[in-house]
């Protein structure tokens, strides 16, 4: 058997390679939208990809399928319930897709989506895609009500805790997609280790379960419907090449600055927004932050950089890429706030302090007096009234949501200063943290 996993760690998603190297055939499941990285492995293995196995319609990335059918005329499948617009072979729960001598068995199961399923291989491993994960299970909330998803799902888990404990589980999603909200950063576990410490796998009563996951706190990611309908619509072919860009013409453009916070902090372009390509989910951060139908030029520090950026960029959705610069004329300068000036600050009430966390992290420990919003909805229009006429100094974890955030605002007009060097769990001073009624 050939079997390859590749994780994008940025979005936190995996997909599969799948072949009998004997018959020198292949399929890939779940297939991302730079599709190369398949190709190389298909060639190391002297394999030959013969279709597209698709778990469900992603919500979260954009898939490779369409490249797949166009550029090399591979087949997808999906099951017909994800009512896809381009031609596609229906999958059926119990069919056997064969590979070479390889059997895939196709497990329905509902839940994250009415179409998903699992894919048995050789019952030795199962592909969960988003169903069941390493620590968690899928949210059951993009597609339909989040009780009726929730109820699919309970029944899709039982499905799935019915196989032999020794076989390997391979989900479609590690830490850091938003897919999930406990999941474990391992790439791989076995059913009967899930079914030991999984703790959605622990209901015996299916009102208790979907009481349990039905409420999300989770964002949703912040492209959903978009990248739906790119993946169920008609295929989407290559991007085009993206090319060098003089800003002096373009002023409509929206300038993403990916360079790290101390470079954009050292010099930017007037209005560009930060979002560090070095920093955790790049591409989700920026699609909080970013319009897919305005027109984007990214600054970026080398052209290695660039190619990561518009990869990253595509995979959620920004397709059509204005350009990109290096060498900007950069005069605007920002100026990050150190924690020990920022103690000082507070204490003299001179500053806003905005704490731009997700809730979930606030009420772990904020520091009192500060007010709060989550970074990704400041461009949305709720950024007004920030301030009261203080300056504004924006804090998070560890600098790269500060950065975006005062980003935002001294693009709108509104001066911030970000603390870019330690965040909240650096701060000395005292903290508040919010208890919910009931909680111990």
């Amino acid at each position: 058997m050939v079997f390859r996993q590749f994780v994008d760690d940025d979005l936190g998603c995996a997909s599969y390679l799948i072949g009998d190297s004997g018959a020198g055939e292949a399929v890939v499941v779940d297939p991302a939208y730079a599709i190369e990285p398949y190709l190389e492995a298909a060639r190391d293995e002297q394999v030959r990809i013969v279709r597209v196995l698709e778990t469900h319609t992603h919500a979260d990335h954009v898939s490779g399928h369409g490249r797949f059918a166009l550029e090399h005329g591979v087949p997808v499948s999906v099951h017909p319930l994800a009512e896809p617009e381009f031609a596609f072979d229906p999958l059926e729960d119990g069919e056997t897709v064969q590979v070479g001598s390889i059997a895939i068995r196709v497990v329905h199961t509902p839940g994250h989506r009415p179409e998903h399923c699992a894919f048995v291989v050789d019952e030795k491993l199962v592909l969960t895609g988003d169903s069941l994960f390493v620590g968690d299970a899928a949210r059951p909330d993009l597609a339909v009500d989040a009780r009726e998803g929730a109820e699919g799902l309970f029944h899709s888990l039982r499905r799935l805790a019915e196989l032999e404990d020794s076989t390997a589980v391979y989900p479609g999603h590690v830490a850091g997609s938003l897919c999930g909200a406990a999941m474990s950063p391992e790439h791989s576990s076995t059913i009967g280790a899930e079914k030991r410490t999984n703790a959605a796998l622990g209901y015996a009563d299916p009102d208790e379960f979907v009481g349990a996951t039905a409420v999300v706190s989770t964002p949703r990611p912040p492209t959903t419907e978009r990248v739906v309908a790119l993946n169920r619509g008609p295929f989407v072919g290559a991007p085009a090449p993206l090319e060098k860009r003089d800003l002096a013409r373009s002023d409509n453009a929206t300038v993403l600055d990916v360079r790290t916070t101390d470079a954009h902090a050292a010099g930017h372009v007037h209005g560009a927004i930060n979002v560090p390509l070095s920093g955790s989910s790049f591409a989700t951060r920026a699609a909080f932050v970013l319009d897919p139908d305005e027109e984007i030029v990214l600054h970026t520090s080398s052209r290695e950089e660039t190619d990561d950026a518009a990869r990253g960029l595509r995979s959620v959705g920004f397709l059509e890429l204005a350009g990109y610069v290096l060498d900007a004329d950069a005069p605007e300068r920002g100026d990050p706030v150190e924690l020990d000036e920022l103690a000082r600050l507070v204490d003299d009430d001179a500053v806003t302090l905005l704490d731009v966390r997700e809730k979930d992290e606030r009420d772990a420990g904020y520091i009192p007096g500060s007010v709060h919003m989550p970074y990704r909805l400041l461009r949305a229009g709720l950024a007004d009234g920030i301030g009261n006429g203080k300056p504004v100094v924006t804090i998070c974890e560890s600098g790269a949501r500060a950065s975006i955030a005062a980003s935002v605002l001294t693009a709108a007009g509104i001066p911030a200063r970000p603390v870019i060097h330690g965040g909240i769990g650096d701060w000395t001073g005292s903290t508040v943290e919010f208890r919910r009624c009931g909680s111990t």
